[in-house]
């Protein structure tokens, strides 16, 4: 659906779409882990779609929160929905956390980042080369300052030539800078520009870990331990003992003491280990990027769930 400003009502098809995602009903911790578990482990696209269709009501829910930001509802609803796609393919059903708590976290800061990367254009003006200076004048200066070989003023050499490149005006130039640089609000000044709103404060950074960063903390050390156990299968049972007994034990043994042991020079275990450490490597490496593979698949799957 082709729309050309941030909705304030949304049409009958809309509404129905809606209807229907909110009248899903939630599942039961024991239905996620078993849907979770599923797909993490066996790659069940059923499974997935029962996550997913689950819990699009959070991705509207959430996204109702940022509809007075001056963004499409079904912009702001796509967003929503790559953040659970995220959040079902980086989900370690084992880790004693609900899916529900852990995809809320991903939606809304997925929803979060989009309107924080568009606030400015959408408040300041909406013409194609306001677009296009907007989306485009980071990467440029970037581009300029690998050319000059250091750091970028915006002098009016430069403004004129960024001005040039994207066919707007050096005015236009010198606000979009002070915009994407923060200069031009207030941190008390909400984002939506309606009282009651989240102010841009609100959306600096903790310090400290937030919950999801926690989560996924632990999430990612369970993941790579499961790497690496399975890799370990994959070596012989003596490089397994070497690999054990020099890398992993609190105790490490030493290269003569091994030798002793397997009746082998200590130089030979040395050998050993070293092949042995190399094979783990590869292993633990293929493991994560096959991982990898399957969140690319499944985003591409989330495109029919969004407004269309």
């Amino acid at each position: 659906m082709a729309i050309a400003s941030a909705p304030r009502t949304l049409d009958s098809a809309d509404r129905r779409y809606l209807s229907t995602v909110m009248t899903k009903a939630m599942l039961t911790e024991e239905e996620e882990l078993r849907y979770a578990r599923a797909w993490r482990l066996d790659g069940d696209q059923k499974a997935m779609q029962k996550l997913v269709t689950a819990y699009l009501r959070l991705v509207v829910a959430t996204s109702t929160r940022f509809r007075n930001y001056g963004l499409p509802m079904p912009d702001l609803i796509q967003e929503g929905n790559i953040g659970l796609m995220l959040a079902v393919n980086r989900f370690d059903p084992e880790r004693g956390v609900r899916f529900s708590t852990y995809a809320s976290w991903w939606i809304r800061s997925s929803i979060q980042e989009y309107v924080l990367r568009n606030w400015s254009i959408v408040r300041s003006g909406t013409s194609a080369g306001q677009k296009a200076l907007f989306f485009n004048l980071r990467w440029l200066r970037a581009k300029l300052e690998r050319a000059g070989g250091g750091t970028l003023t915006l002098d009016d050499a430069t403004r004129d030539e960024i001005a040039t490149a994207l066919k707007v005006s050096p005015k236009d130039v010198t606000n979009m800078a002070q915009r994407l640089s923060g200069k031009d609000h207030s941190l008390n000044e909400t984002v939506g520009g309606e009282e009651g709103g989240d102010a841009f404060q609100d959306f600096l950074v903790d310090p400290g870990p937030n919950p999801e960063e926690i989560v996924t903390s632990k999430m990612d050390g369970g993941l790579r331990h499961v790497w690496l156990t399975e890799s370990l299968q994959e070596l012989s049972p003596r490089e397994q003992m070497i690999i054990t007994e020099r890398m992993l034990n609190e105790d490490k043994a030493t290269l003569e003491e091994l030798g002793g042991k397997l009746g082998v020079t200590k130089e030979r275990v040395r050998q050993i280990e070293t092949k042995a450490f190399s094979k783990l490597q590869s292993a633990v490496q293929r493991k994560a990027r096959q991982a990898g593979e399957k969140i690319a698949p499944a985003l591409e799957d989330a495109s029919h769930l969004a407004l269309a």
